[in-house]
């Protein structure tokens, strides 16, 4: 499989100022308590990769909290309280505001998984996965803001940004109108949850059956401490909603701090991967960003790596491309993993929104990739309006604020008229 618009596909050649910039960008600094470890060595290592297990049983358990406070809150009415949340068109903004707002689509993910779990309507949840692909590219805008000193390195930088922009965009437009009219991801997602958590799916449901079990096993006696404690002293209207707070105040915490740990102890292997692959064709290229993005647990900083890069001039638009496809696919790990809090008729629930959002990305990059005319679209948008914000800043203002602050606010004013 080939691009198109072989002039910008040049064989990349690395020199050593390469490293500096990489190690700069990734900002690879352990969070502060970690610092302060009287210890050193193989065993500061240790002690490291324990904490990220520790943070990953942290996440779990909070998303199984989500679920069971989300349960508890709505009483079982969920789909009625939710109701303004039905129209897909409000869904997909949640989406975008959520994410736009933890700047984390794994934190938005997520907490929809344990929403699922909790009895949350799958045909409400699709448009908001769907949204927190697009809220997830503000942060690489935001970072290509930093070359606005050099005209020429702004339009690289920017516009490295804006294909992950127009990439999701145009996944949306592809994917939205068919998942409402046919419902095509939701019966996707039903039939893996099928084969992986029902009771007819044969040894792989039996393998991930008990690996689900095992995990709600080791997770389940934290979630249900906090569910009892909030009992204890709340109505259980109000208990939910503690519930649901002090779980999604775990995953924005616990999810910043895997991201942290995992750049430090992982930053020769990321920069091996991105040395190697980017460059290389777009299979290795998707593939890169997808290894990466499951390293670092976070496609924001997948995707704000590459920026810098693209505008030194280092990586063309079109290497840039595929790497940001592929921290797409990557960042859906987290969802996937907090499936397995779940046992039961939660964990069916759970691992189908998971299952969701993992074959949306996937079918996504297979078919943008493989229709020749859908391919260079992300490209050419992403240059336009990278020329645009090069002569006239305002534009890059006018582009974050439409497709962050007017679009979704219209679209629920309009609703909520309606």
């Amino acid at each position: 499989m080939s691009l198109d618009n072989s002039t910008e596909r040049k064989p990349l050649q690395y020199s050593a100022s390469t490293q500096p910039q990489i190690e700069e960008e990734s900002n690879l600094k352990r969070p502060g308590f970690m610092d302060r470890l009287p210890i050193s060595g193989r065993t500061r290592k240790v002690v490291e990769w324990l904490s990220v297990v520790a943070a990953v049983y942290v996440l779990i358990t909070a998303v199984s909290v989500i679920g069971s406070g989300f349960g508890v809150a709505t009483g079982g009415q969920a789909e009625q309280i939710f109701a303004f949340a039905q129209n897909p068109m409000v869904g997909l903004v949640i989406g975008i505001l959520a994410t736009v707002l933890t700047q984390s689509s794994s934190t938005t993910t997520s907490i929809v998984v344990g929403m699922v779990a909790g009895g949350l309507p799958l045909a409400t949840a699709i448009p908001i996965l769907l949204g927190a692909n697009v809220g997830t590219t503000m942060t690489s805008t935001l970072v290509s803001l930093g070359a606005a000193g050099d005209r020429n390195q702004f339009r690289r930088a920017f516009s490295a940004a804006s294909v992950h922009d127009m990439y999701n965009l145009l996944s949306v437009a592809i994917f939205f109108p068919l998942e409402w009219a046919f419902g095509l991801l939701e019966r996707i997602g039903t039939w893996f949850a099928g084969i992986t958590t029902g009771s007819d799916g044969g040894v792989v449901a039996t393998v991930f059956t008990g690996l689900g079990n095992g995990v709600s096993a080791v997770t389940d006696p934290g979630a249900d401490l906090v569910e009892a404690t909030a009992m204890a002293v709340l109505s259980p209207v109000w208990a939910g909603i503690a519930m649901i707070a002090i779980g999604v105040a775990l995953i924005l915490m616990v999810i910043k701090f895997i991201s942290s740990m995992l750049k430090v102890l992982l930053v020769g292997n990321v920069e091996k991967t991105f040395h190697k692959a980017i460059g290389r064709g777009p299979l290795s290229g998707i593939f890169s960003g997808l290894l990466i993005t499951v390293m670092v647990q976070s496609s924001t900083t997948t995707t704000s790596l590459a920026v810098p890069l693209a505008a030194s001039g280092k990586f063309s638009l079109w290497q840039i491309y595929p790497f940001t496809v592929g921290a797409n696919i990557g960042t859906t790990m987290t969802a996937m993993i907090a499936a397995f809090g779940f046992s039961g008729f939660e964990a069916t629930a759970a691992m189908t929104a998971a299952a969701v959002h993992l074959f949306y990305n996937l079918i996504a990059a297979a078919l943008i990739f493989l229709i020749p005319f859908l391919r260079p679209l992300p490209v050419i948008g992403a240059s336009w309006l990278g020329n645009l914000g090069a002569k006239n800043k305002l534009y890059v203002v006018a582009w974050l604020a439409g497709l962050f602050v007017v679009i979704p606010g219209l679209v629920i004013g309009v609703s909520a008229i309606i």
